[in-house]
């Protein structure tokens, strides 16, 4: 044995167990017997027959590599070199093939202290730029950084296509207390595919994929893929200097929800990518009058049926439809339009596939060891850690990642509820209550918290939605002020009780008139959407117009009414995709929505019913104005139970721009309907569910109503006009 190669040290190298690969291999100053110096560079390369040292400045200067063991272990002693310099090996295999490269040994450390220290406690939240394979320049060699983070791993190494997936020779340095490894490899390219090999505690190998990759194989394949997502031009710059002038809470927001593996798809029923998607959906929700589009998930995700909601790539959009600059393209396009995208983030649960995070270096990193804390027994997902810095790290910065890298303008942030609760979807036995002995994850909450401090103070204008189907208070309330720090969240109170109401035959809606109007009891306690969305829709719930009782006609009557009090009613607006042009089939993840209903006249008469209804709602103030207070509301009539009839009144800041609501949600037509109204004057019907263009019975009112002082209602004017059946119709004070 050399004396200048420490034994035990070349066996963890040749048994893949070194922590610090870099403390033996590369180039080494050594002292000889006589006191002086000189070099010593080592290298572990098992396919090598022949190994040379190639001076990277100079390369006439080779240097033959001894071979010290049969495994591949090689050593060159520079007798008469004290300068460090770069160089290369050149490696003569046992097929006489020939390669030169850059020795990853020679590189020094590259994620500084003050990252890691950040990181441990919690508020990198650049950490995506540190962590997982970048592309960079290391004192003028090109190559790719890999970090991760697995502190209970005896062993990491980074695998691939370019060293055969062989663990042993892309053995990672160890960063110490922090838990990070690393390893800089010079000349890797974009593309290439890798993975990390965790030698586990116990000697289990685990093949996981990166943690914060940004681009992984088309499932069912599982490695993570080399790309550089910084070279994407961006042409959104007056969209996000006009989004970031816009007060969110009183703008228009009416959500397109949209599963893109499903929306529409191509020839042999093939996913269409993101490219073309972004002109065809975009083309569509312009067309509609949609203000947003919202997402199912798009991070990568490994089974379809999923829909996404059960994510191993959190940094990656899913390769199903493209690349990630594909994706910037789509929110670009999108953006160029006048279109803003929100994106579906599950930050609640997360799946137990072998390449994930589950068990990611041997232990529950990520999520609770104790099944009671970190398993949903009726999802088969693990749950995660919030009280661990690093995992609060993780989910941080990777809300943050969508929001800066691909511009994403919002996050609807999925399952709050079993975040928020240690007994959700348990029974008793089952879970473990908190240190006061409640139900209430207070380290979840003090996550959800954080995140959106620090999302508040980096993105402003950040649409943070909360899916919260309880009565948690202040979940759409500022953190300083006690709340959750979201900006909405969706109604589910309201959709349970509207769906309840909306599927009764007419004949029995006076005995449950309080579903229609209970939502207005509590409408302002948050910043309510009212949500339509695809969960309504699957699992033998029916579809919309399958809800609706009634003959044919009259199950689009009832549809158009109902789509027309959710218009009017406070609250931003969300509607599923196929619910705009009366899909009968329940949502089918596995094929294209039923765009063939299209050559039916109904179909098309409801699509554009949406259409007109979507582009009214934007051009009045006073449909959006102040949706989250209660004088942007009130009440003409709310107890006109026995003719299942609702008025009332949005208010904009100009009273003549006040727009009336009524509602009839059964087929009796009302020939002479009195309503009280504020003002004097003229009333002219703008808006009518009934017409003929929508497939109604074309009962309307055609000229302008003149008030009488005849008070109605409390009020001390009144207009009469024809009611039609199942139906929804607007009034508005004449003043042109």
């Amino acid at each position: 044995m050399n004396t200048f190669t420490n034994e035990i040290e070349m066996y963890e190298i040749l048994n893949a167990n070194h922590r610090d690969p870099h403390h033996i291999l590369g180039m080494h100053e050594i002292t000889r017997e006589d006191g002086s110096k000189c070099l010593i560079i080592r290298a572990f390369i098992p396919v090598a027959k022949e190994v040379y040292v190639i001076d990277a400045n100079n390369t006439s200067e080779q240097y033959k590599m001894e071979r010290i063991h049969d495994d591949g272990f090689f050593i060159c002693i520079l007798e008469n070199r004290t300068d460090f310099f770069r160089y290369k090996f050149k490696v003569t295999g046992y097929v006489e093939n020939e390669w030169l490269y850059f020795d990853p040994y020679q590189f020094g450390p590259v994620l500084s202290d003050y990252d890691q220290f950040l990181f441990g406690e919690g508020n990198n939240y650049e950490i995506y730029n540190k962590l997982g394979a970048h592309v960079i320049e290391l004192d003028g060699v090109c190559g790719v950084l890999f970090a991760v983070w697995a502190p209970n791993a005896k062993r990491v190494s980074v695998v691939g296509n370019f060293n055969d997936w062989d663990g042993r020779r892309g053995q990672m340095r160890n960063r110490g207390a922090s838990g990070i490894w690393e390893l800089f490899v010079p000349g890797l390219r974009e593309n290439d595919k890798y993975k990390y090999e965790i030698k586990t505690k116990y000697d289990d190998l685990l093949m996981k994929q990166d943690p914060y990759g940004f681009y992984c194989e088309v499932r069912p394949n599982t490695a993570s893929i080399i790309y550089n997502i910084d070279n994407y031009e961006w042409h959104d710059d007056d969209y996000i200097r006009d989004r970031d002038q816009k007060d969110e809470y009183n703008s228009a927001m009416s959500i397109y929800e949209v599963h893109l593996g499903s929306w529409q798809r191509g020839d042999n029923n093939s996913f269409l990518g993101y490219r073309e998607l972004a002109e065809k959906l975009c083309d569509y929700v312009t067309n509609m009058g949609y203000t947003h589009i919202e997402l199912l998930p798009v991070t990568e995700h490994p089974f379809d049926g999923s829909w996404g909601y059960q994510v191993t790539g959190y940094y990656a959009p899913t390769s199903r439809f493209g690349n990630p600059k594909d994706f910037m393209y789509f929110v670009d396009y999108m953006h160029q339009h006048g279109i803003s995208v929100i994106m579906d983030w599950v930050p609640a649960h997360f799946p137990k596939d072998s390449h994930g995070l589950a068990r990611f270096d041997g232990t529950c990193l990520y999520e609770h060891s104790d099944p009671k804390q970190g398993e949903h027994p009726d999802w088969g997902t693990y749950i995660y850690n919030y009280g661990r810095a690093e995992v609060k790290n993780f989910l941080i910065a990777n809300a943050l990642f969508w929001l800066d890298k691909y511009h994403i303008d919002g996050l609807r942030v999925d399952a709050v509820a079993s975040m928020l609760y240690l007994d959700y979807g348990k029974n008793d036995g089952e879970w473990i209550p908190n240190k006061f002995g409640g139900k209430e994850n207070i380290e979840a909450i003090e996550f959800l918290k954080h995140m959106n401090s620090i999302i508040d103070q980096k993105f402003p204008k950040a649409l943070m939605i909360a899916e919260e189907s309880t009565s948690w208070s202040g979940v759409s309330t500022k953190v300083e002020y006690g709340g959750l720090g979201f900006k909405f969240k969706w109604n589910m109170g309201w959709m349970n009780d509207f769906l309840r109401y909306a599927a009764k035959d007419p004949i029995y809606k006076r005995y449950h008139h309080n579903d229609i109007t209970f939502g207005l009891i509590y409408a302002f306690s948050e910043n309510f959407i009212l949500v339509l969305s695809h969960d309504e829709v699957v699992h033998g719930k029916g579809s919309m117009i399958g809800k609706m009782p009634g003959d044919y006609w009259q199950k689009f009557a009832n549809l158009r009414v109902d789509y027309g009090f959710m218009f009017g009613h406070p609250g931003k607006k969300l509607l599923f995709m196929g619910n705009d042009f009366g899909q009968f089939n329940e949502w089918n993840d596995g094929v294209s929505l039923d765009w063939n209903l299209f050559d039916y006249e109904k179909h098309k008469q409801l699509n554009e019913y949406i259409k007109d209804l979507n582009h009214l709602y934007r051009n009045e103030r006073a449909l959006w104005r102040n949706d989250f207070g209660s004088d942007g509301f009130e009440w003409i009539d709310g107890n006109d139970f026995n003719n299942s009839i609702v008025s009332f009144v949005r208010k904009s800041e100009n009273p003549n721009d006040n727009i009336y609501v009524v509602c009839n949600f059964t087929p009796v037509p009302h020939n002479n309907y009195k309503m009280g109204v504020f003002d004097g004057g003229e009333y002219q019907q703008i808006f009518n569910s009934d017409i003929e263009k929508y497939g109604g019975s074309n009962i309307y009112n055609p000229d302008p109503i003149k008030a009488s002082s005849d008070g109605w209602n409390f009020k001390p004017y009144s207009i009469e006009f024809r009611l039609p059946p199942l139906s929804m119709v607007m009034f508005k004070r004449k003043t042109w």
